[in-house]
């Protein structure tokens, strides 16, 4: 993958949950709702799919697999493509809000002319 490819908001959330540790299924689900303030949720179907086309385009690898409770947790970690994708994402998110933030900080347009209110 591309690291200037832009990432769709839950790809970006679930790079960040792994970005400090590496995380089993569940742990990226909870902690991708937590990171989002609840405004992502992942559901475990479709995010088996995300990590598998993450593993394949390079930015997330299999860490390791532990026994719970009579199965395997496998966990998953970020790569550094992984990591350079992540940051290039939050450097334009970055940059477009300042962006933004600067136009609302404009002054309006002028009044116009010629007695229009």
């Amino acid at each position: 993958m591309a690291v200037n490819k832009r990432l769709t908001e839950p790809t970006f959330f679930l790079l960040t949950a792994l970005a400090d540790e590496p995380r089993h299924g569940y742990g990226i689900v909870k902690e991708v709702a937590n990171l989002s303030n609840d405004q992502v949720h992942l559901k475990i179907g479709s995010l088996y799919g995300m990590l598998d086309r993450l593993v394949t385009d390079g930015l997330v690898e299999y860490d390791r697999e532990e026994a719970w409770q009579g199965r395997l947790r496998r966990y998953y970690r970020i790569t550094d493509a992984g990591r350079q994708a992540l940051a290039a994402e939050a450097a334009r998110m970055v940059v477009n809000a300042r962006l933004a933030a600067r136009r609302l900080d404009a002054p309006g347009p002028a009044p116009a002319l010629g007695g229009e209110s």
